[in-house]
C-alpha cells in the first residue's frame, strides 16, 4: 500500500525559503540581544550582596 503525503511545507518562499531563513536569524539575533540586554539590567540593580550570594560581582555583569 502506497501513502501520500498531501499537505507541504511553506518553506519554499522568496528565493528557495533563504529570505525567510535570513529573517529568522536576524529575528532570533534581536531577541538574544533583548534577553542579555535584560539579564543585565536585572543584575545591575542588585546590591554587591546579593550579586556576591549568586558568585558574581559587578565585572561580571558585562560578561554575561
Amino acid at each position: 500500500m502506497a501513502a501520500f503525503e498531501t499537505m507541504t511545507p511553506v518553506t519554499a518562499g522568496v528565493f528557495g525559503g533563504r529570505l525567510s531563513d535570513a529573517m529568522r536569524g536576524i529575528f532570533a539575533a534581536v531577541v538574544a540581544w533583548n534577553d542579555a540586554r535584560e539579564t543585565r539590567n536585572a543584575l545591575s540593580k542588585l546590591t554587591d550582596r546579593e550579586l556576591e550570594d549568586i558568585g558574581l560581582c559587578r565585572a561580571d555583569i558585562e560578561v554575561i
